[in-house]
């Protein structure tokens, strides 16, 4: 075996750790993979002898690429509800990969750390999911240790108090959602405030539409007409339902629950994005064929 398949057996092994901190960065798999392949050309042209911790290096790395994804991705619309589902790999090494995203992080969190600054989520994600030390996150980030520890500070504070109800809850997001798709048909606007949070935003692919409980409130008649042809699902083990056209999903509508409160309704008719969405339907008569 030559060095450079010693080396690159070497870094297939850090391959999963560095793909499950890339997609929990970015929140996207197609994004992640790219950030690691940047890192493993870097690596390809550097001097391995001059590298003391592979998997420090190749970790720091990654966290730069990602910081500059971000960055490019500042001026696009932010806070997607449904992040792009974790895929298997062709080669076979997809369920190792899934386990280490889903063992770590869900879509819920990843919904909130699309809030949080680029750098506020790096830390957070570097430090927190994956213990690395804040002089090393310092130095990805371009901030002193104990601004560091600061970013990660203000993103914990952010998750802790807009923490969304987990997958052990469904079945209490499922009746929230239900009383605001009731008080919809109903045209009760007191209950759909009362299932809204204050600061509730709707968003179409991503892009903000409507903000504030009492303007969603106002605007609820699409959502009427919604849930009387859809069908409830997990839409990225996440509360939503699912419109549907000769068996086919044509609209998909995610619900962000925090405590009792709707804080974020994702209206998705992008065929990609739906393409990519891990959808189970509740109703299995219906059929799965997409």
């Amino acid at each position: 075996m030559n060095e450079h398949d010693v080396l690159a057996e070497r870094f297939e092994a850090h391959r999963p750790r560095l793909r499950a901190l890339a997609y929990q960065t970015l929140g996207s798999p197609s994004e992640a993979d790219d950030a690691v392949q940047e890192a493993w050309l870097r690596l390809s042209r550097t001097d391995p002898g001059s590298i003391e911790n592979l998997g420090g290096w190749l970790t720091t790395v990654v966290a730069r690429v990602c910081l500059n994804m971000l960055a490019a991705h500042r001026d696009e619309p932010v806070g997607v509800v449904l992040p792009e589902s974790i895929v298997s790999d062709a080669d076979g090494s997809g369920p190792e990969h899934e386990a280490l995203l889903a063992d770590s992080i869900g879509p819920a969190l990843l919904v909130i750390l699309h809030t949080l600054t680029p750098a506020e989520r790096l830390a957070f994600v570097l430090h927190d999911i994956f213990a690395v030390p804040f002089d090393e996150i310092a130095a990805v980030v371009g901030r002193s240790p104990a601004a560091a520890r600061q970013l990660a500070s203000r993103a914990r504070r952010r998750v802790q108090d807009v923490a969304p109800v987990t997958g052990t809850d469904l079945p209490r997001q499922r009746a929230i959602t239900d009383v605001f798709l009731i008080a919809a048909r109903n045209g009760d606007f007191d209950a759909l405030l009362e299932a809204l949070d204050q600061d509730v935003v709707v968003r179409s692919n991503g892009t903000e539409v409507v903000r504030g409980a009492a303007a969603v409130a106002a605007r609820a008649f699409p959502f009427t007409r919604i849930a009387q042809v859809s069908l409830p699902a997990l839409i990225n083990g996440a509360i939503g339902i699912v419109t549907a056209a000769d068996g086919k999903p044509v609209t998909l509508v995610g619900f962000t629950v925090t405590g009792a409160k709707i804080t974020a309704i994702d209206l998705i008719d992008n065929p990609r994005s739906i393409a990519e969405a891990d959808l189970a339907v509740s109703d299995p008569a219906w059929s799965r064929s997409w």
